[in-house]
Order: C-alpha cells, then sequence, then structure tokens
C-alpha cells in the first residue's frame, strides 16, 4: 500500500470516527485499522527522512562563494 492511499483511508477511518451514528463494534474496529494505518505511515516517513539524512550527508560539501566588490 502506498503512503497517500493509507493516508486516505486513515482519513476516511477518522471521520467515520467523527459521525455519531457509529456503534462501539464498528468504532472499535475503525479505531484499531486507524492505528495500524497511522503507524505504517509514521514508519514510511521515517524512513523517508532516513534516506534522506543520509543521503545528504554521504552528498552534501559544503559550498563557499566569495562576495566581490564590483
Amino acid at each position: 500500500m502506498k503512503y497517500e492511499e493509507a493516508y486516505k483511508r486513515l482519513e476516511e477511518i477518522l471521520e467515520k470516527l467523527e459521525e455519531e451514528a457509529v456503534f462501539l463494534d464498528e468504532s472499535l474496529k475503525l479505531y484499531e485499522e486507524g492505528i495500524k494505518l497511522y503507524r505504517y505511515c509514521n514508519n514510511l516517513l521515517e524512513s523517508a527522512e532516513l534516506k534522506i539524512t543520509k543521503f545528504s550527508d554521504e552528498n552534501f560539501e559544503e559550498l563557499e562563494f566569495e562576495i566581490g566588490e564590483d
């Protein structure tokens, strides 16, 4: 499942849980699914952040610019 799909489903779950007409059993199932999706999305974001940080650390070279007067 892609991040965008999981996030969209998480939003749908939140909307359903905010409705007053949801029964307790359904609310619990939605809550459990929402927690799983939250963890999944969070893991994907942390993994992406780690990759970006690693890439930046390996490939970043500090550039020095001299500002001269014309």
